[in-house]
């Protein structure tokens, strides 16, 4: 399996950011790592592995980036108003930079598709829904995407419009809307320990109720909020319903 790591400094972030590519061909999948983790989390547990298949064959080019939730909504020195602000910089980081990295990476503009769990699994969502115009889905897994379970009270524009719960009941722009729907959106959640599957039924009832297309995968009790799920989880939605 080829692996490349690479890295810049992010004029929107103002720091240096690393992302690792696995494979040679294939649509891109671009992860968003868990909590305060980094861009080499799903090598570490294996979640790769599971993937290697489908990265092998050229099925899939998997990309997985840094995260900075610890400059953020995990960082309890800092002001609610600045951990807001500080997403909304994470989101062009990844249009304004990322997006392009991956087309020039692969020689073409290719389809991207979103994913990653926990509190990854809000970014990936909340990327495609702002930019569905960049990509081509998301598989979220295991998410909370109303933003306010992390602003602790917090609410300004700035979380209103990275809360997917919130934005996403009021867009009245149908041109944005068919950008949302043909997409591949496929919602994944356990029910076992420490899982929330209400959440993702929230928000696919919502994107139906905007006529907005999405698959809705509530795995059982067994299915617990932890990597054995993931691993589990993520190559059985690639095998069935992205290749």
């Amino acid at each position: 399996m080829q692996r490349e790591i690479h890295s810049w400094f992010s004029p929107r972030l103002q720091k240096n950011m690393e992302i690792v590519a696995y494979g040679h061909y294939g649509f891109a999948l671009l992860m968003f790592p868990t909590a305060a983790a980094d861009y080499l989390e799903y090598e570490r547990f294996q979640l790769i592995d599971t993937l290697k298949p489908f990265i092998d064959a050229g099925k899939i080019k998997v990309y997985s980036i840094n995260s900075i939730n610890n400059e953020s909504w995990l960082n309890n020195s800092m002001m609610p108003h600045h951990k807001a602000l500080r997403h909304q910089t994470y989101n062009y980081y990844v249009f304004d930079e990322v997006v392009p990295f991956i087309f020039n990476h692969c020689k073409s503009r290719v389809p991207i598709v979103t994913t990653g769990a926990s509190l990854g699994a809000l970014h990936s969502a909340n990327i495609f829904f702002r930019r569905p115009d960049l990509f081509a889905g998301t598989v979220p897994m295991s998410g909370v995407y109303d933003l306010k379970s992390y602003s602790k009270g917090h609410f300004d524009e700035n979380v209103y419009f990275n809360s997917p719960e919130d934005y996403i009941p009021h867009i009245q722009d149908n041109n944005y809307l068919n950008q949302m729907r043909g997409k591949k959106i496929i919602l994944a959640s356990g029910s076992g320990d420490f899982e929330d599957p209400n959440a993702s039924y929230r928000l696919s009832k919502i994107l139906w109720s905007k006529g907005v297309p999405n698959d809705l995968e509530i795995w059982g009790p067994e299915y617990r909020h932890d990597w054995p799920t993931w691993r589990k989880m993520l190559p059985h939605i690639i095998g069935s319903k992205l290749i």
